[in-house]
């Protein structure tokens, strides 16, 4: 059984009771799963922290933690992501980082605060 197996119940109650901290103690985990399972579940916390939480996570080594970083600013509406979101979007490495990017900061431009 992978480890994210274990960790998803978890994950998923600590975003629905908006335990943030718990969220962000995990995003530092090894394992790539655990750390994009937890950038989705701070999409489902829309404060102006989880967004902030979002930022190293956006500049994670793995490919599918940034592209679920950057869906989860455009999720919670982090308008102070932007900036970070549109740098994956037009500049990321990973084609599909960008493809993914460009969806959430086609969000973020066009929505209105």
């Amino acid at each position: 059984m992978a480890k994210i197996d274990g960790l998803r119940n978890k994950i998923a109650k600590f975003a629905a009771k908006g335990k943030l901290d718990a969220l962000v103690k995990l995003s530092n985990d090894s394992d790539d799963d655990v750390r994009m399972e937890v950038a989705m579940a701070m999409g489902r916390i829309p404060s102006y922290e989880s967004g902030m939480a979002l930022i190293p996570l956006m500049r994670d080594p793995s490919p599918m933690v940034r592209a679920a970083a950057a869906t989860a600013a455009a999720d919670i509406n982090a308008k102070h992501c932007l900036e970070y979101v549109k740098k994956l979007a037009f500049g990321d490495s990973d084609p599909n980082v960008r493809l993914t990017a460009k969806a959430a900061f086609d969000v973020l431009k066009d929505r209105v605060v």
